[in-house]
């Protein structure tokens, strides 16, 4: 990562910003003016603190930086999902997803660029990871979303999922640190019930969440039901088996009480078979989770999955709901840009 010349403002509290001004002679209201041009009405460059005089914003300019993150390229679905490509103070691209539907407008956030854990069906997974977002870099993302939702459908976001580009908890500080703008009344004062944290199941992180009593939904992406099939396509399996994830969500579950989802996409013989599916409603027995969302495969360049026919697909759900199990099928929004589930890949 590029270093900074001068530090980052916005890692500085409300009260070290009063501290800059009264050093300066100027009153300490000074500082909350700044404080909220940062985090309640975010602006990308110090001109933009239209309250402040031109010598203030110079002084700002001359001792920090802002190194906000900036739309670069926008895409719209014909379904009326939007996917953005965003640049970072150094150079970097990631994406973010735009996600309406008559009763939401769902942010889909990235949390690292690139990944590192090559899971085998996701485009993000054939990219290196080059460096994790910052906190207010996350911030930023969740900000400029919610600029499009209120510009297109005239409404703010109503839930955000971290299942972009990359695996939060690998990134664990930034992202509890952005959730924690993100739903301050100082940020965007957005409910933590309405923002969803997705993991590819970091047994140790997740038993991290609990000890932080992080009020925040959790969704492990399970995607194959026992060991064997799970390794051969997330290698993460290897030293996060089911049994330590089981452990794990328990444990986050007995300390928080939050809502717990699974993640499972089907591919053409692979893991769709009612086997699978008895395999599958054994794990979701053995955790309190509240639902199994079933997601449409999206083809990828660099993997040769395939989407099962409808019919499998129904199958596979009506097994499941005889069993007693809350079941959903996620239907993929955004495929004709490269937005959907596992696609994101800065194209």
């Amino acid at each position: 990562m590029v270093k900074l010349e001068k530090p980052n403002i916005r890692e500085l509290s409300l009260e070290a910003l009063t501290t800059f001004f009264t050093e300066r002679g100027e009153p300490a209201f000074r500082g909350k003016q700044v404080y909220e041009w940062l985090w309640l009405k975010p602006v990308l460059y110090f001109d933009d603190m239209t309250n402040l005089s031109k010598g203030l914003r110079q002084q700002l300019a001359d001792h920090f930086s802002l190194p906000a993150l900036k739309e670069d390229l926008t895409q719209h679905s014909e379904d009326g999902t939007l996917k953005s490509r965003f640049k970072t103070f150094d150079g970097h691209l990631v994406e973010g997803v735009l996600i309406p539907t008559d009763e939401r407008r769902t942010a889909c956030v990235s949390s690292q660029i690139g990944c590192s854990l090559s899971c085998k069906f996701c485009a993000t997974g054939y990219m290196d990871r080059q460096r994790n977002l910052s906190f207010d870099e996350i911030y930023d993302e969740v900000v400029l979303i919610n600029r499009q939702s209120e510009a297109v459908y005239g409404k703010k976001l109503s839930n955000i999922v971290f299942m972009g580009m990359g695996e939060p908890l690998l990134n664990y500080k930034n992202v509890l640190r952005a959730i924690d703008k993100i739903t301050s009344p100082e940020g965007l004062g957005m409910s933590p019930r309405r923002i969803t944290v997705s993991t590819a199941g970091v047994a140790k992180m997740i038993r991290q969440l609990g000890d932080d009593k992080v009020r925040f939904k959790l969704a492990l992406s399970l995607h194959a039901a026992n060991d064997a099939k799970r390794h051969e396509i997330m290698p993460i399996n290897d030293s996060n088996d089911i049994k330590s994830l089981v452990d794990a969500l328990n444990y986050f579950y007995q300390q928080t009480g939050n809502e717990i989802t699974f993640e499972y996409i089907l591919f053409k013989d692979f893991n769709d078979s009612l086997k699978d599916a008895e395999e599958l409603v054994q794990v979701y027995r053995r955790v309190p989770a509240d639902l199994i969302n079933i997601i449409e495969y999206n083809p990828i360049d660099a993997a040769s999955f395939q989407k099962p026919e409808e019919e499998k697909v129904m199958q596979f759900m009506q097994y499941l709901e005889k069993k007693g199990v809350n079941v959903r099928l996620r239907r993929s929004r955004g495929k004709d840009i490269d937005a959907a589930c596992g696609q994101l890949a800065n194209k």
